[in-house]
């Protein structure tokens, strides 16, 4: 049964919060290992998703790894949480808000409106909290201590935007878009675009290329067929 897995498997999980990918990648590659006694097998992933998200990984093993550049040039799917009058250094909530804005100006028509302008090609600005590499650093590393740097911007498409719900001072809004986008940055500039601040409250990838969250399932139900399994 272990050459299913060296052969080539293409493992949907729902990462849990806090979890980096890489830590969902070693777990997995540690019970692969250990359930069918393997000294070694090339386990990866096609898309990061930060730790403060959830949702939809695309886990690969064995030959399959070879095919990760095709899982991760895909369109993905988010539904981002988004609060308005707050913002922090990292977008998200890994830092602590540093500023507060207005938002009673914000109504559902000037969001509306303004959501479009956000659809179709455009130039966005990696967080500086985030996994660039700048002159063979990550940025997020030289963010952490406190030096100011510039990153440079990244042609990236939305292609859909659809408003979920509205309860000022928070918006969810599903995100359709290319490989590249950081959704935090999409935060930030929208409520930069609304003359106010914003962050990401929380975030979950729903769809990734042809793979949907409804097929993913939790470590913990991975880890349990695993060792159903007959050796």
């Amino acid at each position: 049964m272990e050459n299913k897995f060296v052969e080539g498997e293409v493992i949907l999980i729902d990462k849990p919060l806090t979890w980096t990918s890489f830590n969902v990648v070693k777990k997995l590659e540690n019970l692969i290992k250990k359930r069918f006694n393997l000294d070694k097998i090339k386990v990866g992933h096609a898309g990061t998703l930060d730790p403060l998200a959830t949702g939809l990984l695309i886990i690969c093993t064995g030959k399959k790894t070879k095919e990760i550049s095709d899982y991760q040039n895909t369109d993905k799917e988010y539904i981002a949480t988004i609060e308005f009058g707050k913002t922090t250094p990292s977008f998200d909530l890994e830092t602590k808000f540093d500023r507060e804005f207005p938002t009673n100006h914000i109504s559902l028509n000037i969001l509306s409106e303004k959501i479009k302008l956000f659809i179709g090609e455009i130039n966005q600005v990696p967080p500086l909290y985030s996994a660039k590499f700048v002159n063979g650093r990550r940025a997020y590393k030289i963010a952490r201590k406190g030096i100011d740097m510039e990153l440079k911007p990244n042609k990236i498409t939305i292609k859909e935007l659809e408003i979920l719900e509205f309860n000022l001072p928070v918006l969810v809004i599903r995100i359709l878009c290319s490989k590249g986008t950081y959704i935090r940055s999409f935060a930030h500039d929208l409520g930069r675009s609304l003359n106010s601040g914003a962050y990401l409250k929380a975030l979950k990838r729903t769809i990734s290329g042809a793979y949907k969250i409804k097929d993913a399932q939790s470590i913990e139900e991975f880890q349990e067929k695993l060792f159903s399994l007959q050796p």
